[in-house]
């Protein structure tokens, strides 16, 4: 039925009121699984509607200070009826008291016209309630290293950051000290999402997320610590060999992951060519996947902690330093130059001439075609580089088992570079 007769206005104010009751009943279902808590699905609903009832009469009558009081008063209904008998240990209420302030501030932010936020905000609340247990495993597992790994991050994210200037510097107006740092973010905080998840389950699920999370923290790093445990141990080298061709292929999703936040308008250049190479590498690497024998997994490889200020420095240092190599063989040599780099610096590190040549191509100095094959041969210098690492540390029998999912994925590359230009 349609609603031309309802006028417009009032049907926006009466799409608040349901989205703020919404929150209020998503909240209070989750509270009223929990026999201690003094507030449930009712009580949730009703302070959401008193939050927004609440906004809306302070905006009507010019009384501002309205919603302020009301959640003052929900804090101390709260607090009272807590305070009338003693709280179990387990749980002293503290929680339900803040969820609901958080309820009631997010009903009155539904009807300043940020809806959307809220019930957004809403549905993260409700999981941080829901997950209390998962939550806590998590944090007892994580020791004082991934911890200060989690606050150097957030300096080098809320600190640094945002005091640096966004203005193009240095020959060929190359250096942007906040672009730089904004990939040095970037790269550091996809190496620690891998870190912290490799130490905290990779270890209990075996070879492919050994492979996925080394592969994310840094797939050198991987290569060389399991090449050491297949010469140290030969029963271990079919799980050695697995570990590192995930990894390396990893190294593809993270490429398309960097170009989908920096440049996504190269998405559709570059996904042919690094989805190419992991489908053919991973259909090379089949075979002895389903050879693999179920077996107890070697220790979580320690490498660097990729959130410490050192190591950020030094990545942000050699991105700059490509960064100025790039733009000066691009000008000096024209593509050659640029793709003799990536051929050098791909040896060991991928992702800063990824980077250097996504900001190349940003400023009009690359072509989409010639982004995506600097790129390409820079994987390929990096792959030739890792079985290269493979066979010095571990011998030619790990070379081996690695040799033709590495080449299978070489190949993909190859052939998905020639086919599209």
């Amino acid at each position: 039925m349609p609603l031309d007769w309802f006028p417009q206005q009032n049907l926006r104010e009466l799409e608040a009121f349901v989205t703020a009751l919404g929150i209020g009943l998503l909240m209070g279902m989750e509270r009223e699984r929990n026999p201690s808590a003094k507030a449930g699905l009712r009580t949730f609903a009703l302070v959401a509607v008193l939050g927004i009832t609440l906004a809306m009469l302070g905006e009507r009558t010019q009384a501002a200070w309205l919603p302020a009081v009301g959640l003052a008063l929900v804090g101390l209904t709260m607090i009272a009826a807590y305070l009338r008998e003693e709280p179990p240990e387990a749980d002293p209420g503290t929680t339900t008291v803040v969820a609901t302030l958080v309820c009631y501030s997010l009903a009155t932010l539904v009807w300043f016209g940020h809806g959307t936020y809220a019930a957004m905000l809403a549905v993260v609340a409700t999981a941080l309630l829901y997950f209390k247990t998962e939550l806590r495993t998590l944090t007892l597992g994580l020791d004082r290293r991934e911890l200060i790994s989690i606050l150097q991050f957030a300096v080098l994210t809320f600190v640094v950051l945002p005091v640096l200037p966004d203005r193009n510097f240095g020959p060929f107006d190359a250096i942007n000290p906040r672009q730089i740092w904004f990939m040095v973010v970037l790269i550091a905080g996809v190496s620690l999402a891998g870190y912290v998840a490799l130490r905290l389950i990779g270890q209990r699920h075996g070879a492919p997320l050994l492979g996925l999370f080394g592969g994310l923290v840094s797939s050198t790093a991987t290569t060389l610590v399991y090449a050491r445990h297949g010469r140290g141990s030969p029963a271990l080298a079919s799980l050695a060999a697995t570990v590192i061709v995930i990894a390396n292929l990893v190294v593809l999703v993270r490429i398309v992951f960097m170009v989908g936040i920096v440049n996504p308008s190269l998405l559709a250049s570059v996904l042919p060519v690094t989805g190419a190479g992991l489908v053919a590498g991973v259909l090379a690497a089949l075979p002895g996947w389903r050879r693999e024998a179920a077996g107890s997994t070697p220790p979580v490889p320690i490498v660097a902690n990729p959130a410490e200020l050192r190591t950020s420095l030094g990545f942000g240092a050699l991105y700059g330093l490509v960064l100025l190599l790039s733009a000066w063989l691009s000008h000096e040599l024209g593509t050659r130059g640029l793709y003799g780099l990536a051929l050098v610096s791909g040896l060991t590190d991928v992702d800063a001439i990824t980077l250097s040549a996504l900001r190349l191509n940003d400023l009009g100095r690359l072509s989409a075609a010639q982004t995506v094959t600097a790129i390409t041969l820079a994987i390929l210098s990096n792959i030739a580089f890792k079985l290269g690492l493979v066979l010095f540390t571990s011998g030619p029998a790990l070379a081996l088992r690695c040799l033709l999912p590495m080449a299978g994925t070489a190949a993909g590359l190859v052939a998905a570079l020639f086919w599209i230009r």
